[in-house]
């Protein structure tokens, strides 16, 4: 009996491990085609900023606020700039990494369903990156200050084979995970404290903004590909659940070979 409750112990943990592995695989190969992804948008360049430009146009024709604005008030305090680049470079890849692991040990039922809202989400991303290269605020003359570069620490190293694409704005892919980061907490989680977990949806807002990597429309565009993510996971789960069981027949079921039989078992079939 002990050896019984050990053997199927064992098999459960290398059921987690191999779930774990496979999991780990698959987001290893998603951050793998977004880094080459990265490759095919940075040719456009020229693209990129013409894009900026016509996008700053919409957002002071639709009197949105003035991210300039908003970075010269954050900064008006000191160690801001260097605190907002360490959230932006620190937070978003580990964030979401530590959502995932804490979906997967304690809610293992809800698991998939975030894993493909986050696939379906950066997958989404990666078109509009490709479709409609975007310079950011920093990098496109409108006079803010790039913090990355004059304060530090940087996502974007100068060596060619950096995995950040600088030219990739739109959508912001920091507030999609950051907004799914939120989504799934305040799902999944009980008591006051996932509030508090949920604030790194707007900090991060705010982040991507007075370090000028983001226009206010790349969240926005962000948070609808997310709206179309979490509809689409919905109607995969819905049709994961509906889908019929299909038992084999008792006819159809394999059974023994007389020559498989103990012998006892064989001498009463031949007496049957």
């Amino acid at each position: 009996m002990v050896n019984e409750v050990v053997r199927i112990g064992q098999g459960r943990n290398s059921g987690v491990l191999r779930a774990l592995f496979t999991e780990a695989a698959l987001l290893l190969a998603l951050f793998a085609a977004y880094k080459w992804g990265r490759t095919l948008v940075e040719s456009g360049v020229g693209a990129a900023m013409a894009n900026a430009s016509w996008l700053w146009d919409v957002e002071r024709a639709l009197r949105m606020p003035d991210e300039a604005a908003l970075q010269d008030w954050a900064l008006g305090w000191g160690p801001a700039a260097f605190l907002a680049n360490v959230y932006y470079v620190g937070v978003h890849f580990p964030g979401t990494t530590l959502l995932l692991v804490w979906v997967f040990l304690r809610h293992r039922a809800a698991y998939r369903r975030v894993r493909n809202e986050l696939v379906l989400l950066t997958a989404a991303g990666m078109a509009v990156h490709m479709a409609f290269p975007l310079a950011p605020p920093r990098l496109a003359g409108f006079g803010m200050t790039d913090t990355m570069l004059t304060v530090g620490p940087s996502a974007y190293p100068a060596a060619a084979d950096g995995i950040a694409n600088q030219y990739a704005a739109m959508p912001s892919l920091h507030v999609g995970w950051a907004l799914l980061v939120a989504l799934a907490v305040l799902r999944l989680a009980r008591g006051p404290w996932r509030w508090v977990l949920a604030l790194h949806a707007p900090l991060t807002v705010f982040v991507v903004v007075i370090t000028a990597n983001h226009y206010w429309l790349d969240g926005v565009v962000a948070a609808g590909l997310l709206a179309f993510a979490v509809g689409v996971a919905a109607l995969i789960e819905r049709g994961r659940a509906e889908a019929p069981v299909v038992e084999m027949p008792r006819a159809a079921q394999p059974v023994a070979a007389a020559e498989d039989k103990p012998e006892g078992e064989r001498e009463l079939a031949a007496v049957g």
